[in-house]
């Protein structure tokens, strides 16, 4: 909104002071982080206490898992996600240049998402159950929204000047301009990133504040790795592969990014409020979106390592078992494994914190190695 504001007054040859500072990315990013913090924050104690009212017992806890989260988590409101949702769409809608294609398809992308999760958050809390909406139709859902997204970025994409081929190729980290064209296969390669990031974030939220850091550290590294890919001269000099237009995500990562931080003001632990499935999802799929529009999937496996792992822990947990009728591990997903070894749940959220940031320094280092 504030970028038209600035093309009108450059049009029409209009100075205010400070008003040039809205063109840049780097300015908007910043205040985007700030206004989307100060919109999580505002909401905050009033929005806990309006979701505990409507909830009465909150979201409901495995019975089948870490006995003493039936005690300590009982009753705490889940949903907070929309806290995330509001953030990011204020913050992106006030900051964002809002002609940008981009901008647009990851935004649906979090929202539809964020509705998806919410059904899912509400038809748990309503019955009561760990079970939501039939998981093959959740998948349905994401996949349908996902595909759209996908050809939308191909069908802009190939139209912007100086991407040919790209929009519908895969880019390889640590080789100089290697792609794969895929042809109209990308269609599903790129849904299946979409989808497979959204519930591997969905898969990770298990303990207080353990996806909300990991996804900002993952929105920070992709608003950075946005910023040069959408830059000629950056990308030119690191050898990444240019996306005209790309650069705009920047101010949405950044959104993410103040959303998180304020988000959790609330959930850290003892989390006041769960960011659900309406969370878990959105942020998701909108960190998938964005690898997408940059062209750099197989970096987001890096960056996202950590929801990587947790997603492969439950593949190997009910694969193995429904072979053997045996476990793997004590429980999956990873983190509740830890929990059961004895870690406490500090422990296991912090250390896997510093694996995110260890794992997004190494997805940095492929903009250089090559």
């Amino acid at each position: 909104m504030v970028f038209f504001l600035y093309q009108f007054l450059a049009d029409h040859h209009l100075y205010l002071p400070g008003h040039n500072l809205l063109r840049y990315l780097t300015f908007r990013g910043v205040m985007a982080v700030a206004t989307s913090q100060f919109v999580v924050v505002a909401m905050g104690s009033r929005f806990i206490r309006w979701m505990q009212a409507r909830q009465g017992k909150g979201q409901p806890i495995r019975t089948d898992g870490i006995q003493r989260h039936i005690t300590e988590k009982a009753g705490t409101p889940t949903m907070g996600g929309l806290m995330f949702l509001a953030g990011i769409t204020a913050a992106t809608l006030f900051w964002a240049d809002l002609a940008n294609i981009y901008v647009w398809v990851v935004l649906g992308v979090t929202l539809a998402f964020g509705g998806l999760g919410f059904m899912d958050d509400y038809a748990k809390v309503t019955r009561q159950s760990t079970a939501g909406i039939s998981g093959r139709m959740r998948l349905v859902v994401e996949a349908g929204v996902a595909a759209a997204a996908v050809f939308l970025m191909i069908r802009f994409g190939a139209a912007a000047p100086g991407s040919s081929g790209l929009s519908t190729s895969i880019a390889f980290p640590f080789v100089k301009h290697m792609l794969w064209n895929l042809g109209w296969f990308y269609l599903v390669f790129g849904a299946f990133i979409i989808v497979g990031a959204s519930n591997a974030v969905n898969f990770t939220d298990g303990l207080d504040g353990l996806a909300t850091v990991p996804v900002m550290i993952a929105a920070a590294t992709f608003g950075l790795v946005a910023y040069l890919a959408g830059n000629f001269k950056f990308a030119d000099y690191l050898q990444i592969d240019f996306v005209p237009g790309a650069g705009e995500l920047a101010v949405v990562c950044s959104a993410i990014v103040g959303s998180g931080l304020g988000f959790l003001w609330y959930n850290a632990p003892p989390a006041r409020i769960f960011m659900g499935d309406s969370g878990a999802l959105s942020l998701g799929g909108a960190i998938g979106a964005i690898a997408v529009a940059t062209k750099h999937e197989i970096v987001l496996a890096i960056v996202g390592g950590l929801f990587v792992v947790e997603t492969v822990s439950v593949i190997i947990q009910v694969g193995w078992f429904k072979r053997t009728g045996k476990r793997v591990f004590l429980m999956a997903p990873i983190h509740h494994h830890f929990e059961k070894l004895g870690w406490s749940e500090p422990t296991v959220v912090i250390r896997f914190w510093i694996v995110a940031v260890m794992l997004a320094m190494v997805g940095l280092a492929t903009l250089k190695l090559r």
